[in-house]
């Protein structure tokens, strides 16, 4: 799941509280660090909180691994993010959303 070659959206959600480079570095996550090292689900886990140097640092996890790894990001850190954001495959399109669209 979650190809590249997939059509790839981010809700108007996630587009309104994030800046564009940072939903992009989602997809370089996936698709440079994620894909071919893990089973990926079709539903994956991002969480976001400020680094030591007040950048982004996103978060992946995976209810199935043990392992979190995290991704330094050169974007600054906002208090207005979200503190977890989801990448959900259907099959046909990919799309970056925060849980509260899936409630």
């Amino acid at each position: 799941m979650l190809k590249n070659s997939d059509q790839r959206f981010a809700t108007i959600a996630v587009a309104s509280k994030l800046p564009d480079a940072l939903i992009d570095r989602f997809w370089s996550i996936i698709d440079q660090n994620l894909q071919g090292v893990f089973p990926l689900e079709n539903v994956l886990t991002f969480d976001l909180d400020p680094n030591d140097a007040g950048m982004v640092e996103i978060t992946f996890s995976m209810e199935k691994l043990a392992t979190k790894i995290s991704f330094d990001t050169p974007i600054p850190y906002d208090d207005s993010y979200p503190t977890t954001v989801l990448a959900y495959d259907d099959g046909r399109s990919q799309t970056i959303l925060l849980p509260s669209d899936v409630e």
